[in-house]
């Protein structure tokens, strides 16, 4: 009986050295986060691989990877023990309370613009909760990156390790300072944005191409501009300063619009849509305080809500 005790604790405390393993990419990384040596993570490791009967991890003298088996069992592994770390950690708190860190990603401009004041009212509705909130433009990885929410505008994620919430659309406009069209002209057909200097965002795969919809359907325009950039801020800043003509959302160019320091440009043309979503890796999905944030950003971010 304490043998099958013994081993069952050996093999959680493996699963655990395993999937550390694995996030932090080496062992000496690993053994930091568990409390461990290097050799004790090393030795968990190597004693699962022996039990299993297969492979886990690819080693070299630079890094460590999963095998095709390791990255398979890994996924099961991060499931169990978020469920068994929900259960321990549901015993010491209410159901309706939050506790502990929560990390969240978000888009800069959406980020500066509309994330602020919403995290301080969910902060104060959870006052046991710490809140993490990273900015960035870049498309990051929530789950080797660590992050228990991301917040994406983008197409429908379509990420089998991803769950995802639909929380609004964004749609974009194309937009330009009354100056530059005074001193430029305003076009009347897509095609002549190939004429105007178009300032677009730089990171993308379609970089310089933009994909339109109108009376008659997709049009596809190649562009070229004084600027490019991966942050619509920039992209705004410098419409404004009458560089050229872009494609922002309009959560970003609402308040221009309606003030007239910006137009609207091909009004019967749109970009697709695109759409605000939270998002966080299937193993989150227990969280109380994922569920929470996630009822609290859809809640708050409707389309009544935000332009």
């Amino acid at each position: 009986m304490s043998k099958n005790k013994t081993i069952a604790v050996d093999k959680f405390e493996s699963m655990q050295a395993f999937t550390q393993v694995v996030e932090a990419g080496g062992f000496a990384a690993a053994a930091r986060e568990v409390g461990l040596s290097r050799s004790q993570v090393n030795k968990l490791v190597a004693n699962l691989e022996v039990h299993l009967g297969v492979q886990l991890l690819h080693r070299t003298t630079r890094k460590v990877t999963p095998t095709d088996a390791g990255r398979a069992y890994y996924e099961r592994c991060i499931n169990i023990l978020a469920e068994l770390e929900e259960a321990e950690t549901s015993i010491a708190r209410l159901q309706t309370e939050a506790r502990g860190t929560l990390r969240i990603n978000a888009p800069m401009s959406f980020g500066m613009r509309h994330l602020g004041r919403a995290i301080a009212a969910f902060s104060h509705q959870h006052p046991q909760l710490q809140v993490e909130v990273t900015l960035s433009d870049r498309f990051i990885d929530p789950i080797s990156e660590g992050f228990d929410v991301t917040l994406r505008i983008s197409e429908y994620p379509d990420d089998a390790s991803l769950i995802s919430h639909l929380v609004m659309p964004t749609p974009r406009v194309l937009c330009a300072a009354p100056q530059y069209l005074a001193e430029r002209g305003n076009p009347g057909q897509p095609k002549q944005l190939r004429e105007h200097s178009c300032l677009h965002y730089g990171h993308l795969p379609s970089a310089h191409r933009w994909f339109l919809q109108g009376p008659e359907g997709e049009v596809v325009v190649s562009i070229s501009g004084a600027l490019c950039s991966n942050n619509g801020e920039v992209l705004r800043s410098a419409a404004l300063e009458g560089l050229g003509i872009t494609l922002l959302p309009t959560f970003i160019v609402a308040n221009d619009l309606q003030q007239g320091d910006l137009r609207v440009v091909l009004p019967e043309y749109r970009a697709p849509t695109l759409s605000l979503y939270v998002v966080y890796p299937v193993n989150r999905h227990l969280s109380e305080k994922v569920r929470l944030l996630t009822a609290f950003i859809c809640d708050r971010f409707d389309t009544h809500k935000i332009n």
